[in-house]
């Protein structure tokens, strides 16, 4: 039903057939796609999916019964597992892409498996970037899943909770797939070298330019493989040094997807390491989002609100700064912003952190969400219209100017809230020395 790399041709074709296969026997094919496991065996990795008798090892043996989605990181094997699935015995494999197909398609495919189903033959349905599929799309597939007309893999980078539909999820067993290591990633790489559908021995790798690929891999076998193939045909002699994958491979890429879970994970990570001040870590997360090519006001953004929130009165500047940066990025825009944000970063990871700023404000919203809302005091009140003073507002208001200190004896909040203090302040930084004047501003306010 699509044009994908695991379509099977036509009813009755066996596997061996399938376009994968010929794919994979085809020199020309990418090195990552000759490479791609034909068996359990050849798979690297994913250990904790594929012990004896476990979920995902019964439905590629052809045995399991349960629709999968398939969630984590590019080039961990996701589309690997789907092209074993399709190859288990008895099953028609069928493959849509949630970047190209409809609710039409969703709807073609079940129609197909349902009279399939009714001779017997059970067809696996592999959704690839199923995050990407609507609401509706996801809505048509329920009572397929659900009847088990088809048997679902959904291949997806990000986390299903935030992009699949509750029922969806329910009726499917979610299996999180963890990076490579660098130990899997150099095992797939000394494969390639060596295997007739890969490299086939002709061409002399070096432990450096190895090491150095495994470590710009980033636990990404497709990248780790696409990198080795790049620096092989830029090859003149048939070896591969260090210098000549750093000629062939520009950069690693970031793995960021600024609209999925991984745009939260390294944000989340951006602030708790300023929170935690390590500014090192700070700076990484930082030029890991501008290397993404993350918006720069999104980060602009939450230094400025992590300026308030981790940092407040400890450090009063904090703002000021972030406020700074973030007009940087609106007025000069980046590159240039980026030193700004940098510079923003590591004020607030180096000031000292004060978490008192929103606890007060908590507390003081808790509160009036728990109805301690009491009328203003009489003398608070608006007293800049006729006939206010008949109603006794802004009767008896001291001004405080008018003392030498600038601050005196009189009540502000609400009757029942009198004596309450949300402000707590700590002994970081410049709370040290705006604790002590909070006390003593409350004892002259409270007339104690």
């Amino acid at each position: 039903m699509s044009d994908g790399l695991f379509d099977v041709p036509g009813d009755g074709v066996p596997a061996e057939h399938s376009i994968d296969s010929v794919v994979r026997r085809d020199s020309g094919a990418p090195l990552a796609v000759r490479m791609r496991p034909a068996s359990l065996d050849e798979v690297v990795g994913q250990q904790h999916l594929l012990g004896p008798g476990s979920p995902l090892r019964r439905l590629v043996e052809g045995s399991g019964a349960a629709s999968v989605l398939l969630y984590g990181p590019p080039g961990t094997g996701k589309t690997t597992l789907a092209s074993l699935i399709s190859h288990s015995t008895g099953r028609r494999f069928e493959a849509l892409s949630a970047l190209s197909a409809g609710v039409k398609e969703v709807r073609a495919v079940i129609d197909v498996a349902r009279r399939r189903l009714s001779n017997g033959e059970q067809t696996v349905l592999f959704i690839d970037e199923v995050h990407r599929f609507s609401k509706t799309q996801q809505d048509a597939l329920l009572a397929a899943v659900e009847n088990r007309i088809v048997l679902l893999v959904g291949a997806t980078t990000e986390n299903p909770s935030f992009s699949v539909v509750s029922p969806l999820l329910s009726r499917s067993l979610v299996l999180q797939l963890q990076s490579l290591t660098e130990d899997d990633i150099r095992q797939v790489l000394q494969r390639a070298i060596h295997d007739q559908r890969g490299l086939d021995d002709q061409y002399t790798v070096s432990d450096e330019a190895l090491d150095h690929i495994v470590r710009i891999a980033g636990g990404d076998a497709r990248r780790a493989l696409t990198a080795l193939e790049a620096s092989a045909e830029s090859s003149l002699d048939g070896t591969v040094g260090v210098e000549l994958v750093e000629a062939s491979v520009d950069k690693a890429a970031v793995r960021y997807d600024r609209a999925g879970d991984q745009h939260y994970d390294v944000i989340s990570a951006f602030i708790k390491s300023i929170r935690g001040s390590d500014v090192d870590a700070s700076l990484h997360y930082l030029a890991r989002m501008l290397t993404a090519g993350e918006d720069p006001r999104f980060i602009a953004r939450r230094l400025m609100i992590h300026a308030s929130e981790d940092i407040g009165m400890a450090d009063p500047t904090a703002l000021q700064t972030a406020t700074a940066a973030a007009q940087v990025v609106q007025l000069v825009g980046l590159p240039e912003a980026r030193l700004a944000l940098a510079q923003a970063t590591i004020h607030l990871a180096s000031a000292p952190k004060s978490g008192a700023v929103i606890a007060a404000l908590g507390a003081a919203m808790a509160d009036v969400a728990a109805g301690k809302a009491g009328a203003v005091p009489p003398h608070l009140r608006d007293g800049h219209y006729a006939g206010a003073a008949k109603l006794g507002n802004a009767q008896g208001y001291k001004y405080p100017h008018d003392n030498k200190d600038g601050v005196l004896a009189q009540q502000y909040p609400p009757d029942q809230l009198v004596g309450v203090n949300y402000y707590q302040p700590t002994d970081h930084g410049n709370e040290r020395e705006v604790g002590p004047r909070v006390d003593k501003l409350r004892r002259i306010i409270r007339g104690k």
